[in-house]
């Protein structure tokens, strides 16, 4: 009969890593984890029950059985062990953050989040538990507390873009958004190619209008995945609210042709096309827009602006109307309306709708709050007090400071409210009693008031009855207008001032100025040019300082009084839609106004005068809308006026 071979001496039938009988509870406790992490949790679980034979108070046994529960799925048997260590022990950290991971694991959150604490407590440097807090707190929606211990964590361990994100998502939901831009922005420079947070600081920076951050993180988003829509969509609305119009219709054109059925990418597109001038896309675009959503009436609204422009009236207030159709309230659709109405010669209906730009946020009234009355026409001033109130632009208050007078015939005591550097021009303006400067004069008081571009409104004024009297604005000073007849030196030649840019924040700036380089065919004519350009562009500025053909003592201006002096001292000015065409007609001065296809309101169609202004001209761009082709017109009509000019 055969015998099995006899064991070597001293060798054990145990597997390597089991506990043998001999065993004491530290060595159970070793071999237990030892067995755990194998995944052998039967044995490890019987491990700790021998160990704990031996030792029922071993903080160690206790804890090791806790954690083979845990891992058994048990998590009240662990809550259980995890508690009788506590109770043996407070002061050992471990034993709460396996407390915490059993109660967490049991669903009981909030035991768990104060399992969490008090073992910070007694290890506040330990990084998986504030990071097991911080996640907690943030699925409690306590997320104020949840940003406290990201903030911790990150103290201890800076570099943890996990850490960074769970921060950003915590500041976002509280409303911090712009905190929460940077945290993903940090996530975004630790881990580049973690494109959820670079879409997410993308967004908020787009938000907070931070567009060129914004465009930064689009751009790193799209190098990760170049084909989504949304992000291209932003990155092509943020371009356009930089108003860099081109760049933005490559991302508008290939977010929309990406998700043909978004309507959203649609009408974005078809605004960044409006932008650019072509109308005739910008509507198929709206029409493409309106055919997936028929009921957003912003897109019935942006394909009236693109009709409109392309002088097509008749659809374009249709299309306005379908907007207040759909949305009675949407105030951009009235005040649209209400322009192209004025424009085309509708007063009756355009002034009552202009009011409503007063909702309009991209509009930019200068809203006043007052105690007394607006008014309207609807009450007897006689004896009593108005305020008459600037609420646009300067060129604005000037076109209507023409009303004061009228005002000041129904018997009240007229105050002007105006923007400083208008004060001291406008306070000898006939009917005026007193002129202030808004935001440094006070008030005194009154009992009523009116908004200055309310006054066409009140008057109801029609396309006969404006108050168009050649010189409505008092003279400037003698001293001041012989101050500048001393600086222009001789007249000897038509004295020509020019003025080619308006204000570049102007939302219509893009069609109503023109770089200087524009106007060099006009340059030649037999003329003495002076530059009434203040703020020129840097390209404008280089030029204009190697020309010697154009005067520019813009540098000695100080106000509109002395701006009024100088032009007061011209034979003409020559001019785009900018606060000087105002002032230069104002005063009664010749004026020639370079204007765009679809000009603003007050200058009409088909006409080249002005009912507001006696003394103006109108040259206007045809339907090439191309400034070359005016300062032509205009550069012959010259050439006539210097033929008839006599030296004095």
């Amino acid at each position: 009969m055969k015998h099995k071979p006899r064991r070597p001496a001293g060798k054990s039938p145990v597997k390597s890593g089991s506990p043998t009988h001999g065993d004491t509870s530290d060595v159970l406790c070793a071999a237990a984890l030892r067995l755990l992490r194998a995944g052998q949790l039967a044995q490890a679980e019987d491990a700790c029950r021998r160990a704990l034979t031996l030792d029922a108070a071993s903080i160690d046994a206790l804890h090791a059985m806790g954690q083979v529960c845990l891992a058994l799925k048990r998590f009240d048997d662990a809550i259980e062990w995890f508690a009788r260590a506590i109770r043996q022990n407070t002061s050992v950290a471990l034993s709460f953050v396996g407390l915490a991971q059993a109660l967490r694991q049991a669903g009981r959150r909030d035991e768990a989040i104060k399992a969490y604490d008090r073992a910070l407590q007694l290890q506040p440097d330990a990084v998986d538990s504030w990071d097991a807090l911080g996640e907690l707190l943030q699925q409690a929606g306590r997320h104020a507390e949840a940003a406290l211990a990201c903030d911790r964590l990150l103290q201890l361990a800076p570099d943890r873009a996990a850490t960074w994100m769970r921060l950003g998502e915590v500041l976002e939901a509280q409303g911090r958004t712009t905190e929460a831009a940077l945290a993903f922005d940090q996530v975004a420079t630790l881990r580049p190619d973690h494109i959820e947070a670079v879409n997410k600081a993308g967004a908020l920076h787009f938000d907070a209008a931070h567009y060129e951050q914004a465009i930064a993180r689009f751009a790193q988003s799209l190098a990760l995945m170049p084909d989504q829509a949304g992000v291209l969509y932003l990155k092509g609305l943020a371009l356009r609210r930089l108003r860099r119009y081109e760049e933005a219709r490559a991302f508008g054109q290939r977010a929309h042709l990406l998700a043909p059925d978004n309507a959203d990418f649609a009408n974005g597109y078809g605004c960044i096309l409006q932008n650019l001038g072509r109308h005739d896309e910008a509507v198929a675009v709206f029409d493409k827009a309106i055919a997936i959503r028929p009921q957003t009436a912003d897109f019935y609204n942006h394909r009236g602006t693109s009709l409109a422009e392309m002088h097509r009236f008749a659809e374009a207030f249709a299309s306005f109307d379908r907007a207040v159709a759909v949305k009675p309230d949407l105030a951009d659709a009235h005040w649209n309306a209400a322009l192209f109405r004025l424009l085309t010669g509708d007063f009756a209906r355009g002034w009552a709708a202009r009011e409503w730009g007063r909702q309009c946020r991209a509009v930019g009234f200068a809203e006043r709050s007052f105690d007394v009355p607006r008014w309207l026409a609807d009450a007897p001033l006689a004896g009593k007090t108005i305020l008459l109130h600037s609420d646009e632009g300067l060129g604005d208050t000037i076109q209507f400071s023409r009303y004061a007078p009228m005002v000041a015939a129904q018997g009240a005591r007229v105050v002007l409210e105006v923007d400083a550097p208008l004060q001291p021009l406008l306070s000898g303006l006939d009917g005026v009693a007193q002129c202030l400067a808004r935001g440094i004069d006070s008030a005194p008081a009154i009992d009523y008031h009116c908004p200055m571009s309310s006054l066409p409104l009140a008057f109801a004024t029609r396309l006969e009855t404006i108050p168009a009297s050649p010189c409505y604005l008092p003279r400037p000073p003698a001293e001041r207008r012989s101050l500048w007849e001393q600086r222009l030196g001789p007249h000897d030649r038509l004295r020509v001032g020019l003025v080619w840019s308006g204000n570049p924040v102007h939302l219509n700036d893009h069609n109503r100025s023109m770089p200087l380089a524009t106007l060099a065919p006009l340059l030649d004519v037999d003329v003495r040019f002076i530059s009434l350009q203040k703020d020129a562009r840097p390209a404008d500025r280089a030029l204009l300082a190697t020309r010697g053909d154009i005067l520019d003592l813009t540098a000695e201006i100080r106000d509109f009084v002395d701006t009024a002096a100088l032009i007061d001292n011209l034979d003409l000015v020559i001019t785009v839609d900018t606060s000087v065409a105002h002032l230069a007609g104002a005063s009664g001065k010749p004026t020639w106004i370079m204007l765009p296809y679809t000009p603003d309101y007050r200058w009409l169609l088909g006409r080249d005068d002005s009912p507001w202004y006696p003394s103006v001209r109108l040259f206007r761009q045809d339907e090439r809308r191309d400034y070359r082709d005016v300062v032509a017109q205009v550069r012959d009509a010259l050439t006539q006026q210097v033929a008839g000019f006599p030296a004095t």
